[in-house]
């Protein structure tokens, strides 16, 4: 497939055969992950700047393995690090790393937007690692990806989405791309953390966990973002724990070979059960390695597009 996209900013710009496409792609870097040298040539010479002005342990060092393993040079720049803590905008930021030639930026910023307002303006490709409440595009993708080397197709499965609705971006990607790729998607969280439009969106809403729960194939427990939101919201964690904490009740309910998954960093004991966590049917660990697969993939389809 040629690949036509400059810029990855939302699932929305992806068919359905594109993902698909990318899933391909990252089984066979997976395979490249598994082997005693995970290195190969195929971006060498290729440069990408890892602009990230929010904190972030799994996404960018993800994309750093990634591109390190591909042999693409890969530069690091935090917030703290960079002139916006000096007052320079973030278009000149962007344009001052432009001028330096990278073949890419991934960018995670906490405005909703960024990456869009940095694709219109730079040259270069534009990989969106977050950005505010808006869009995670490689979270669903590799959340995708996970699912898909388990069940070899998503068509006709049920994913329940757990948690913190309302400020999540990884909810509103993933529901765009479960739905894309033939899988039917549950929300379900107190009222407090549901966005209010939630009901125009393609999805059922739940407020009952054990309702929604039941004859689920996977479950899927979002992090309080605790620093998106404003006080009042939750009477307090012990609360939540108790009616939104996914449990070994919730799993009863759920299909017999329901998947657990968590993007993290997760909150053991508030919103999901530390037991379930490492159990064998969580997968947790599984989106960490499918993390990595999925963003080779990525640099490697966005860096090696025809312009």
């Amino acid at each position: 497939m040629e690949w036509r996209h400059k810029d990855l900013l939302d699932v929305t710009q992806l068919n359905k055969e594109e993902v698909q496409h990318i899933f391909e792609t990252a089984t066979y870097f997976q395979e490249i992950n598994s082997r005693p040298v995970k290195k190969v040539p195929t971006l060498k010479g290729h440069s990408v700047v890892l602009f990230f002005a929010e904190a972030s342990t799994r996404t960018k060092t993800s994309f750093d393995m990634a591109g390190k393993r591909l042999s693409c040079d890969t530069f690091s720049l935090a917030k703290s690090s960079s002139s916006l803590t000096k007052g320079e905008t973030l278009k000149d930021t962007a344009l001052t790393l432009q001028a330096m030639n990278p073949d890419g930026i991934v960018l995670r910023h906490w405005a909703s937007g960024a990456s869009q307002f940095l694709a219109e303006r730079l040259d270069c490709s534009i990989i969106n690692a977050g950005d505010g409440r808006h869009a995670h595009p490689t979270q669903a993708l590799l959340d995708g990806f996970t699912l898909y080397q388990e069940w070899g197709s998503l068509e006709g499965k049920t994913v329940l989405i757990l948690g913190d609705i309302a400020h999540s971006r990884v909810a509103r990607s993933n529901l765009i791309l479960m739905n894309k790729m033939g899988a039917k998607v549950r929300f379900c969280g107190p009222r407090t953390l549901l966005p209010p439009q939630i009901r125009k969106w393609d999805a059922e809403v739940y407020t009952d966990i054990n309702e929604a729960c039941k004859g689920v194939d996977a479950i899927m427990c979002l992090r309080l973002q605790l620093e998106r939101q404003q006080d009042g919201l939750l009477p307090d964690l012990r609360e939540y724990s108790n009616y939104f904490g996914l449990g070994h009740k919730q799993i009863e309910l759920a299909n017999p070979d329901v998947k657990i998954m968590h993007p993290g960093p997760m909150n053991r004991g508030v919103e999901i059960n530390s037991e379930l966590a490492d159990c064998e049917a969580s997968l947790v660990l599984d989106q960490v390695a499918s993390g990595v697969a999925t963003r080779m993939a990525l640099l490697y389809l966005y860096l090696t597009r025809k312009k």
